[in-house]
């Protein structure tokens, strides 16, 4: 093989990062331990600190951590949530 066919173009390399980069930009992430939670777990809200008021999700491993009650939680859905077929009765 020649060394163009195992190395990648620099365009292939720079598509490839852009991809990563958008994929990482739409993922919610723990406040706390920056981990993205998976799917089927728990995502709690918090109101955030006084400087910037600004509202933290914090992961189920992150939970008890905090002493106050989170104002809301949800369950982390998988990618095509709502967009999946579903099967509708026949008419007779």
């Amino acid at each position: 093989m020649s060394a163009s066919q195992t190395q990648p173009d620099g365009l292939e390399l720079l598509l490839l990062r852009r991809c990563i980069g958008a994929l990482e930009a739409d993922r919610s992430r723990c406040a706390d331990c920056g981990r993205t939670p998976l799917t089927g777990e728990e995502l709690h809200l918090y109101p955030g600190s006084r400087p910037f008021r600004r509202e933290r999700l914090v992961c189920e491993l992150c939970r008890p951590a905090h002493r106050e009650r989170p104002v809301a939680s949800e369950i982390v859905r998988h990618a095509e949530h709502g967009q999946t077929v579903r099967l509708a009765a026949r008419a007779a």
